[in-house]
């Protein structure tokens, strides 16, 4: 249970709050490459932390990424002409480039210098893993981009996908690093046909076996490692791990040589979140029936509509949820990985009233996410800047979802699981 201040303080992530001004020291994925796909294409509008942005790739290719308001009378610059390196107001044709900069002022004296003196807020943009990346702090400060191992693959063993959550992200987050609600909410009603991974029966069945996992964390220096337990009908211990990368970064537990998913929860506003995922494997393109799956709507990604990225599955239709599905196929009644947790994690309230929960030993990841992030916040009062950030390569990280002897502690079987994928990529690498 969170007090109310203590709830407001990691939720509230605006301009000049001590979560929003945290989170500005990061990287932030802001939005998808493929939504400013050509040099001089339409501009988007993009909400990220509570600020109003316009986002545009310029004749270069390089993709800006501005203040909605134009400085002069303050019209929005999603209408504005993206032409020769720079974004052209419609209103009085006040042209800006990528870096913010007022490159043109035809309203003004030829004479004038006036263009000289103003600029557009403008925040540095990085493309890296097929996402655009902004820095939204002070240029002082900026960091380097997260070496997220779904980001270095070729694309084509990846698929990434965008959308939106009605939610806080703290919210979206915690649904993300919950291990105990497998056995429920993604769950089905027939033995065979758990929903999770398709590849795996021995390990779906040991996540029904044992309901009631213990939870292990451990401290590392890019955020938390999450062992969630399970024992196993053959005397073992099924091992769910999850690494959570600060701030909003998580990969879905896996099993060796299995694509991997990974979500980061990107608050938009205090009250939405921006979902953006990547399924890939590091070894080999993704198949054509892998791909067919994700787009159209397989277990992780969900079908949004076009340019707001809703799902098609919300709030407003109860998330699709089939009655007689909920009583003779699945614990929901709801199809699909993302909309389950949409539902239950949604239907909390856009930010939750945490003074009121009644928590287990079941939400020890939950508990100590929120402790982390309150730590961290308290120390950047402090004036001690997050060290993360500017160390790329710990991001490079995987999950786990592997049998292993219950003698085994949890970090020797993630040690020993990451031991295994780094030596076949070096067998590969040298073939």
């Amino acid at each position: 249970m969170l007090n109310a201040e203590d709830n407001a303080l990691i939720t509230r992530v605006g301009p000049n709050t001590p979560m929003g001004e945290y989170l500005r020291r990061y990287w932030v994925p802001a939005l998808l490459s493929e939504e400013v796909p050509t040099p001089d294409c339409p501009p988007v509008r993009v909400t990220i932390l509570a600020e109003t942005l316009i986002a545009f790739r310029d004749t270069e290719g390089r993709v800006g990424l501005v203040d909605n308001y134009c400085p002069h009378r303050r019209a929005s610059l999603f209408f504005g002409r993206n032409e020769e390196s720079g974004l052209r107001c419609v209103y009085h044709g006040w042209k800006f480039d990528a870096t913010g900069a007022c490159v043109d002022m035809p309203s003004e004296p030829a004479e004038s210098n006036f263009k000289d003196k103003v600029r557009v807020t403008a925040y540095p943009c990085e493309e890296r893993g097929g996402v655009v990346w902004a820095y939204m702090g002070p240029p002082d400060r900026q960091p380097e981009l997260p070496n997220l191992a779904w980001a270095a693959v070729p694309d084509s063993h990846r698929f990434l996908s965008k959308c939106r959550q009605e939610c806080n992200w703290l919210q979206a987050l915690e649904g993300g690093i919950d291990s105990s609600h497998i056995s429920f909410l993604h769950s089905s009603l027939k033995a065979r046909d758990y929903a999770i991974n398709a590849s795996s029966r021995g390990l779906q069945d040991a996540a029904l076996h044992d309901r009631s996992p213990r939870f292990f964390l451990e401290h590392a220096d890019y955020g938390l490692v999450i062992g969630a337990r399970r024992s196993t009908a053959d005397g073992q211990y099924y091992w769910r791990i999850t690494p959570w990368m600060l701030p909003y970064s998580t990969i879905v537990p896996a099993e060796p040589h299995a694509v991997m998913t990974g979500n980061m929860y990107v608050p938009a506003d205090d009250e939405t979140t921006l979902v953006f995922r990547a399924s890939w494997h590091p070894l080999r393109p993704l198949t054509d029936a892998e791909r067919h799956e994700y787009e159209t709507g397989g277990v992780f990604h969900e079908l949004v509509q076009p340019v707001t990225y809703r799902p098609y599955a919300n709030k407003d239709n109860d998330y699709l949820q089939d009655r007689e599905m909920q009583r003779t196929v699945n614990f929901s009644g709801i199809k699909g990985i993302q909309a389950q947790d949409m539902a239950v994690i949604e239907s909390m309230g856009a930010i939750s009233d945490r003074t009121r929960e009644h928590l287990g030993t079941s939400d020890s990841a939950i508990l100590g996410a929120r402790r982390r992030l309150l730590r961290e916040v308290a120390n950047f009062q402090e004036g001690i800047e997050p060290e993360a950030p500017h160390n790329g390569d710990l991001y490079w990280v995987r999950s786990a979802a592997v049998e292993a002897p219950q003698s085994m502690p949890m970090l020797d079987v993630a040690e020993q699981y990451m031991a295994v994928e780094k030596s076949t990529l070096a067998k590969q690498s040298t073939t």
